[in-house]
């Protein structure tokens, strides 16, 4: 595989893991509405860090790795579970005037913390590797000679740049639309989305059971 085409694999590949909208779109949109296009931005990077790392993971061979993370899943979901429910309460009794408080309870202070939280949230699925694992290995990917080590590089450098693409251009265009929420209207998506996140992490624990 050239070096060209596995960049522009992995650029369609990040894109399309990171634009089916689930929690970690819900918060990106939500953060971008009450704090701007920066704060949704980051909190996407936050998304995008934790898919290159998963996609290093998988690229790169790292069986011990995979295998300790797969074992550890069930105390991921559990984390990760509880993460959503917390995200879910405080967004749901955040008022739109607390603008400042909110960019903190996403994840311990400002841009940082929305970085730091939707990053923790991605690596609390450890499942995904199993997703770039089953992608590389079509791709006829392996760390085994040196020359796939190079395409692996590329591919997981291409993941986070479409990755990227995907959440700069979702807080752009959400944050087009920002200053024409009223505080009523940012109110209730508050509300919806605090329930979203709530229902997200409920599944995520039953799925336990």
């Amino acid at each position: 595989m050239d070096a060209l085409p596995a960049l522009l694999k992995g650029l369609i590949i990040g894109f399309s893991i990171a634009a089916p909208v689930g929690p970690i779109g819900l918060l990106c949109i939500r953060r971008t509405l009450a704090d701007g296009p920066a704060h949704g931005f980051v909190s996407g990077l936050g998304a995008a860090s934790a898919d290159a790392v998963y996609g290093a993971i998988a690229g790169f061979g790292v069986a011990l790795v995979t295998d300790a993370l797969l074992g550890a899943q069930v105390a991921l979901k559990l984390v990760g579970g509880l993460m959503l429910l917390w995200l879910g309460w405080s967004t749901l009794r955040a008022r739109p005037a607390e603008r400042a408080a909110d960019a903190r309870g996403g994840g311990g202070g400002g841009l940082a913390g929305a970085y730091a939280s939707t990053f923790a949230l991605t690596l609390a699925n450890p499942a995904t590797i199993l997703s770039f694992a089953a992608v590389f290995g079509g791709l006829g990917v392996s760390a085994g000679d040196g020359s796939s080590t190079g395409v692996a590089a590329l591919l997981v450098a291409g993941v986070f740049l479409g990755s990227a693409m995907w959440w700069l251009g979702l807080s752009a265009s959400v944050g087009a639309f920002r200053r024409r929420v009223t505080p009523a209207a940012m109110l209730w998506v508050n509300r919806v989305s605090g329930a979203v996140l709530g229902a997200f992490g409920i599944a995520a624990l039953a799925s336990l059971l």
